[in-house]
C-alpha cells in the first residue's frame, strides 16, 4: 500500500531516486559529515530525523567507525525506515548501535520518544511539514544541552541538461524548474494546517532558541559525461520534474520531454554524453544552550 505523508508524496515509491542521489552526493556530503562530527564527544548519540533512505547516517556511521555511536533513524514511512536501517547497520558493523523509530516529525511529542542527542540531523524534510517553525522548535528540543541541531534546506537548484538539446525550444530545464516552483507553492498550500514561514532558515533556528547559528554550502558537481549512474539519475529527475509540472508546461515542452525520456527516440537522454549534475546544498546549524 502506498504511504503518503503530509505533502501527499509516496516517498517509498521514490526510493530508487533517493538512493541514486545519495550515491552522487556521497563525496562532498562525507566532508560535511566530518565537519558536523568535529568536536563530538566519544560515542555520540545521533538522530537522523526524516532519514529517508539513510544516506547521511551511512556516512556518520563510517566516519565514527573507530569511536562508536548510537544512531537513531526516524521516519514516517516504514518502508524507507526499514531500508535505511539495513544500509546504516551494514555501514556501522559492530562499532555503533542503530535503532529505528517510526514517527512523524510534525509530532510535538516526538522528544519524549527519542534519546537526547549530541547531533540532530534533518535533511530536506522540514519544508514538507505543515508548520516549519514548529518542526524546527521540535528538532531543537531533541538535542541535549550543548548539542548541535543541523538542517539541510535550500541551496542552489540542480542543473543537469545542456541549454540547447537539439530538440524543442532551448531552455527546457529552466522551464521545468520554474514549473516545479509553482508545484511546490501549490503543494505547501494544500498541506492540511499549513503555516507560512516568511523568513529564512537562520531566523527559524534562532527563534527555536538555538545559539551560534551558522550555515555552509556543499557543492555537488559531476561534470559531463559522468558515470552511467548519472545518466540514470538525470532520466529519473527529468521524469519527476515533468510529472510535477503537468499542465504548467506547454504542449511543445511536454512533447520534447516525452522524446527525451523515450529509449526508442533519437533524442533519448540515456544516449547522451553531455549530461552533468551541478548544484549546492546549504546546511544550517545551531547549538542548544
Amino acid at each position: 500500500m502506498a504511504v503518503h505523508t503530509h505533502d501527499d508524496i509516496d516517498w517509498a515509491d521514490r526510493l530508487r531516486s533517493l538512493r541514486m542521489a545519495e550515491a552522487l552526493d556521497a563525496g562532498p556530503m562525507r566532508e560535511a559529515a566530518r565537519r558536523l562530527l568535529a568536536g563530538m564527544p566519544d560515542a555520540p548519540t545521533i538522530l537522523d530525523v526524516g532519514c529517508g533512505a539513510g544516506g547521511m547516517s551511512v556516512l556518520f556511521a563510517e566516519e565514527l567507525a573507530s569511536a562508536g555511536a548510537k544512531i537513531v533513524l526516524v521516519d514516517a514511512t516504514e518502508h524507507l525506515l526499514a531500508e535505511a536501517h539495513q544500509v546504516v547497520a551494514a555501514a556501522a558493523g559492530d562499532n555503533a548501535t542503530v535503532e529505528t523509530i517510526h514517527a512523524d516529525v510534525a509530532d510535538d511529542g516526538l522528544p519524549a520518544k527519542l534519546p537526547p542527542a549530541d547531533l540532530v540531523w534533518a535533511s530536506r524534510v522540514v519544508h514538507h511539514l505543515p508548520d516549519q517553525q514548529a518542526a524546527i522548535d521540535t528538532l531543537a528540543r531533541l538535542a541535549r544541552p550543548g548539542g548541535l541541531v543541523t538542517i539541510s534546506e535550500g541551496g542552489l537548484d540542480f542543473n543537469c541538461l545542456p541549454w540547447d538539446l537539439g530538440i524543442g525550444r532551448p531552455g527546457l530545464e529552466e522551464r521545468l524548474l520554474a514549473a516545479r516552483g509553482e508545484w511546490f507553492t501549490e503543494m505547501r498550500t494544500g498541506i492540511s494546517g499549513s503555516v507560512s514561514m516568511p523568513y529564512g532558515w537562520n531566523i527559524a533556528l534562532q527563534r527555536a532558541g538555538l545559539t551560534d547559528v551558522d550555515s555552509f554550502g556543499v557543492l555537488i558537481h559531476h561534470p559531463a559525461p559522468g558515470p552511467d549512474l548519472l545518466r540514470e539519475f538525470v532520466i529519473e529527475r527529468v521524469t519527476w520534474l515533468t510529472e510535477v509540472a503537468g499542465d504548467l508546461l506547454s504542449s511543445e515542452d511536454r512533447e520534447t520531454a516525452a522524446a527525451l525520456l523515450d529509449p526508442a527516440s533519437a533524442a533519448f537522454l540515456g544516449a547522451r554524453q553531455d549530461l552533468f549534475l551541478q548544484g549546492a546544498k546549504t546546511i544550517h546549524c545551531g547549538r542548544r544552550p
